[in-house]
């Protein structure tokens, strides 16, 4: 197994390229969309995982899939890449290559990504405050959200951007309460 760092070492060409081609035809949010659902995809179906990674399928066999998940009616320009990367043997990159396209399109955009948690789905108005706190916080033009969920929360939400966290969380509160009853005693 390859690590993080070497994986995002050999991403990285792949995902600037893709970006490049996608800013030539002026695609890059059609991209992007694909981008997501084809991670979606990925994150969804193991089997298409093991599938994607196996060294043992040939290449002509995986490029057989991406035609038929693309399907004729999907960007000719990135079914392409898709199977460039076949044929470079660097498809078991693929979820590494599109996050890093993300990233690189929320740079373009001054986009920032925001990971918020919370116990139970938030409502629009919710969500639409998550958006306000977080372009206050970083001086963004846009934020990108997503959401999971985490019923250990009990109530209230954490907010990722980067590197910081705010935990307004029911969880981060007991935690914090009981650090300074614990300290005080």
């Amino acid at each position: 197994m390859t690590s993080n760092i070497a994986t995002a070492e050999i991403a990285a060409p792949y995902s600037q390229a893709l970006l490049s081609l996608a800013q030539a035809k002026n695609l890059t949010e059609e991209f992007g969309e694909d981008a997501r659902s084809l991670l979606g995809l990925l994150s969804e179906n193991q089997d298409l995982q093991n599938f994607i990674g196996n060294p043992f399928i040939t290449g002509e066999n995986k490029k057989a899939l991406i035609r038929t998940i693309l399907g004729e009616s999907g960007n000719a320009y990135l079914r392409n890449f898709l199977l460039l990367l076949v044929d470079k043997r660097r498809i078991v990159f693929l979820e590494a290559v599109l996050q890093q396209y993300l990233a690189l399109l929320r740079q373009l955009n001054q986009t920032v990504l925001a990971e918020v948690i919370s116990a139970v789905p938030l409502s629009e108005l919710q969500q639409q405050a998550v958006v306000e706190k977080v372009l206050a916080i970083t001086n963004a033009r846009q934020v990108e959200v997503q959401s999971k969920i985490d019923s250990e929360l009990i109530g209230g939400v954490i907010i990722k951007v980067g590197s910081q966290v705010i935990d307004a969380s029911l969880r981060g509160q007991l935690r914090r309460l009981s650090l300074r009853l614990t300290s005080n005693s």
